[in-house]
């Protein structure tokens, strides 16, 4: 089967959120929520000798999504034809179960419309033969999407292409995320998105 996801370069991102920007425009995601954030890792160690990356993260399109498994109205599930996980918003019922069971916290609901929402790879975008917006409009070119089990792909290439030991996942708490972070210079640490700081906040307190 088909398994549309993301690779993300995380010696390439350099924090400026324009995925998060891009995101919320073609999405018409409200203030106060988002179907992806990018998250500081650090900084860490001791000076001289420190480290700090940052950590763009979405729906992690999980092999077994336990948001699947905790939806009660069968409004989230995983489409067969790409992978990708998805929310029938006229059959959510706004229960929020799904949101709770997601260990990393990219499903929320939508206040207006009190239905579950959350990233489908731009579905409308990719039905139309172009790419997510976020890929489209991330400045360094840390960003790539395509089919995972395809060989000959761009995300399959680029995996290829970098050590094994320089490619990660976040913590896999049973559902198999099958987006792929590779990390070249730095070490990976092991949190969770929710544990992590937004950039945004990271540079609170900083010269007015």
């Amino acid at each position: 089967m088909r398994q549309m996801t993301f690779v993300v370069d995380l010696d390439r991102c350099i924090g400026c959120k324009g995925c998060q920007a891009a995101c919320k425009l073609e999405n018409g995601v409200a203030l106060g929520v988002g179907r992806n954030k990018v998250c500081t890792i650090g900084p860490s160690g001791v000076y001289p000798n420190l480290q700090m990356y940052f950590l763009p993260v979405m729906c992690q399109q999980c092999e077994h999504p336990a948001c699947v498994q905790a939806c009660p109205a069968g409004a989230c599930y995983k489409d067969g034809a790409d992978g990708v996980v998805r929310v029938d918003r006229s059959r959510c019922v706004g229960c929020g179960r799904c949101g709770r069971a997601c260990p990393y916290g990219m499903i929320y609901i939508d206040k207006e419309l009190r239905t579950a929402d959350k990233c489908d790879l731009c579905a409308s975008l990719r039905a139309a033969g172009d790419t997510p917006a976020c890929v489209r409009n991330c400045s360094a070119s840390a960003l790539c999407y395509g089919d995972l089990s395809d060989p000959d792909s761009g995300v399959s290439r680029l995996l290829a292409e970098a050590e094994p030991q320089h490619v990660y996942t976040l913590r896999d708490g049973g559902g198999g995320p099958t987006v792929r972070y590779i990390l070249r210079r730095g070490e990976w640490v092991d949190v969770l998105p929710q544990d992590c700081v937004e950039h945004s906040a990271h540079w609170k307190g900083g010269p007015k």
